[in-house]
């Protein structure tokens, strides 16, 4: 018994909307999950794996021994300044003195110091010679640092170097780490795509249609989607070519089915008006009617016409006519009930006003 109730339908039709909407965000969810979690399954390339870690550790050994050398030289460097400072400063009050005592003896002019000057000019010569020592003592600690500098410059250079060169054998192994990677999600991905299609071409008329369609749409989202943000630069080719593949073999295989189709109805209209009529369904009849269309070969059935009297030339008025039998195939569309005689249509199964069944001629 069917039961053609529209509030019905429209709620069938909204709770198998929600099924395979809330099916297919789900199964978003949970492959976006596993396709995120792919690069966890393989070590991401890292610098330190591409260097000569003997090599370095020797280096970073050296640069270590010679941070001790200049610590230690440093602190020479350190006690010396001090050394040298003192005895510029030594110089520096014994001749502010020197030059003091010099202006009062010419003041006074006494010939009897000259020996003092000698005296004293010696004095500070030593002090200028002792300060001089120092600096020289300075300049070698400093000038020993400064080498052990460049030889720690030298080995940072032979590091970068190094590291510089993993940089591009790390380049390298990253393009074979996506290449990889990417394989890895197409092979996931791609499976279910093709299941997506096959569900599509063969089970759009299966009584659990509402979740096969979710599974669809979620495999097409999965592939056309989903993919993005893990695409190296050459992913897009391979999308985009499997989307004109897809594209032609979805087209031809619509175009074959529109082309059978028609066929189909051209075969049918070869069948006799009685044979056509008990092959409407009822709910094709339904829609039919409220399309005003013939179940049978689709065409409208309501002819419009014009009131052309001396009086409507004027203001030309409207006239509809629905025809009992189909224009184009020769249906019998409507009848009157041999019950009561209301006028019918008459591929519903009862009249409308007395409940009798309508027979088709």
């Amino acid at each position: 018994m069917e039961f053609n109730n529209k509030k019905l339908e429209k709620t069938s039709k909204f709770v198998n909307i929600i099924i395979s909407t809330v099916l297919c965000g789900f199964l978003i969810l949970l492959s976006g999950k596993i396709i995120g979690d792919v690069d966890e399954w393989r070590d991401y390339p890292q610098v330190e794996d591409y260097t000569n870690k003997e090599k370095l550790d020797s280096a970073d050994k050296k640069i270590k021994a010679l941070r001790v050398l200049i610590d230690v030289e440093s602190e020479k460097l350190s006690t010396l300044n001090s050394a040298k400072n003192s005895a510029e400063d030594n110089y520096i009050n014994v001749k502010q003195s020197f030059d003091t005592w010099l202006k009062a003896r010419k003041v006074i002019g006494s010939p009897s110091k000259d020996n003092e000057v000698v005296k004293r000019a010696n004095e500070l010569d030593e002090y200028r010679e002792i300060g001089q020592e120092w600096k020289n003592k300075v300049n070698t600690v400093q000038a020993l640092r400064d080498n052990l500098y460049s030889k720690i410059n030298t080995i940072e250079n032979q590091k970068n170097h190094e590291f510089d060169k993993a940089h591009e054998l790390r380049k390298i192994e990253i393009k074979s780490y996506e290449m990889k990677v990417f394989l890895i999600r197409l092979v996931i991905v791609l499976p279910i795509l093709l299941l997506g299609i096959f569900f599509l071409v063969k089970f759009r008329k299966h009584k659990y249609w509402p979740l096969f369609l979710g599974f669809i749409l979620f495999s097409f989202y999965a592939f056309f989607i989903g993919l993005v943000p893990y695409l190296p630069s050459y992913g897009g080719y391979v999308r985009y070519t499997v989307g004109v593949v897809l594209v032609i073999l979805l087209g031809v295989f619509a175009i074959n089915r529109i082309k059978a189709f028609i066929e189909h109805k051209k075969e049918e209209l070869k069948v006799s008006t009685k044979e056509r009529a008990k092959n409407v369904l009822t709910a094709t009849a339904e829609k039919s009617l409220e399309s005003n269309m013939c179940p049978s070969c689709g065409k409208g059935f309501i002819v419009v016409g014009w009131d052309q009297t001396s009086e409507a030339k004027k203001k030309p008025l409207k006239s509809v006519l629905i025809t009992n039998y189909c224009r184009f195939c020769g249906l019998q569309l409507f009848k009157n009930c041999n019950g009561c005689g209301t006028k019918n249509f008459a591929h519903l199964p009862f009249c409308s006003n007395c409940g009798d069944k309508v027979i088709v001629d």
